[in-house]
């Protein structure tokens, strides 16, 4: 079972409204809870326990409503011609590549496909985020080192 599985399985069940739900595989044992109490995740394997938690401990039940999806939906109401820019990946959000560097990109910047965003680290690892379209930053969702979920909306481009 790989990131990509756990994330989906944990989408299924906080929407499905289910108060817990355990998984028990040959190698892995996962325990998730919706609601007030916060995420467990068990394994058996002590490598695993050290890779999983970090994507898994932003609960996914209660940042998907927090704050940046509202404004996300509310930009397509007025705007239906902008685009949104999602994270691909559970981590956390940086603007820069390092802190003594400038962000990559503005409000009011203009960007070609390619151009780099920002980089979202997880695991350890930073990640990349290129546009997939040309155009101007209209607006940043998410502040600089904020945790972000999967498909969660992180900038508004007016593609050209």
């Amino acid at each position: 079972m790989d990131i990509k599985d756990i994330q989906n399985l944990i989408k299924f069940v906080a929407k499905s409204g289910a108060q817990e739900v355990k998984l028990e595989m040959e190698d892995v044992k996962i325990t998730i809870k919706t609601g007030s109490d916060p995420q467990q995740v068990e394994t058996g394997f002590v490598q695993q326990i050290q890779a999983v938690p970090a994507p898994v401990a932003v609960p996914p039940v209660t940042v998907p409503a927090a704050t940046p999806v509202p404004e996300a939906s509310e930009a397509p109401k007025t705007d239906d011609h902008l685009i949104t820019i999602k994270s691909p990946i559970i981590g956390t959000f940086y603007r820069k590549a390092s802190p003594d560097k400038p962000a990559f990109v503005e409000v009011g910047d203009t960007i070609k496909d390619g151009d780099v965003l920002c980089v979202i680290e997880a695991m350890k690892l930073f990640n990349e985020i290129e546009s997939e379209v040309n155009g101007t930053i209209v607006k940043i969702l998410v502040d600089d080192a904020s945790p972000v979920e999967f498909d969660q909306p992180l900038f508004v481009i007016n593609p050209s």
